[in-house]
């Protein structure tokens, strides 16, 4: 059995991942202790709030070195996908820097910001994250703040403007999608993340 460890990054959407594995009958554990984290066999970086305060909690808890180190595959959620790139403009502050890319918000196309709710998401085909996964799915999004597209990006997602939906670079990945809310399809992803990549 995998040792499944989601990084207690102190916002607010820990449980809900926790329980999305659970029903999923995988157990995953919420940490904050540097040893669990880096013998884990993969880890979850989720995250909801702002980067500012998400950076100052992973800097307290004396997380960023041990995340920049990681080794084994590591998927960031929401905001936990957006602190995987080099920089936020929410804040103006600098992300972990695992990949390139940047934090910005969302273009005034005359939608409502936040970009909240279904939409649908095309991703490059056969990638190991969506295998099995329909083409142009809908998933459950909350979020004002995107990266734009870049040679990171795996999936978009069109809300007046193109944005990455999914990055992936060497063991990291990132979805902006919230997957434990996006019912069935959110669960295959959440699943092909522990049996594929």
């Amino acid at each position: 059995m995998q040792n499944l460890v989601i990084i207690d990054t102190g916002c607010a959407n820990l449980s809900s991942v926790k329980f999305a594995f659970d029903r999923l009958g995988i157990q995953a554990e919420i940490s904050r202790y540097l040893g669990k984290i880096q013998s884990a066999d993969k880890l979850l970086l989720p995250g909801v709030g702002t980067a500012i305060a998400a950076m100052k909690n992973l800097q307290d808890r004396q997380l960023i070195e041990t995340i920049q180190n990681a080794t084994q595959p590591m998927l960031g959620i929401c905001l936990g996908m957006q602190l995987m790139t080099e920089f936020s403009s929410e804040g103006n502050v600098e992300t972990l820097n695992l990949m390139s890319g940047k934090t910005d918000l969302l273009s005034n196309t005359g939608l409502p910001l936040p970009h909240m709710g279904w939409n649908k998401v095309n991703y490059a085909k056969d990638h190991p994250l969506f295998h099995g996964i329909e083409q142009d799915s809908h998933f459950y999004f909350v979020h004002s703040y995107g990266v734009l597209t870049n040679e990171n990006t795996i999936a978009t997602c069109n809300y007046g403007v193109d944005f990455s939906a999914a990055i992936a670079s060497k063991n990291f990945y990132g979805v902006q999608f919230h997957p434990e809310r996006s019912g069935a399809a959110g669960a295959k992803l959440l699943r092909n993340f522990v049996e594929n990549v």
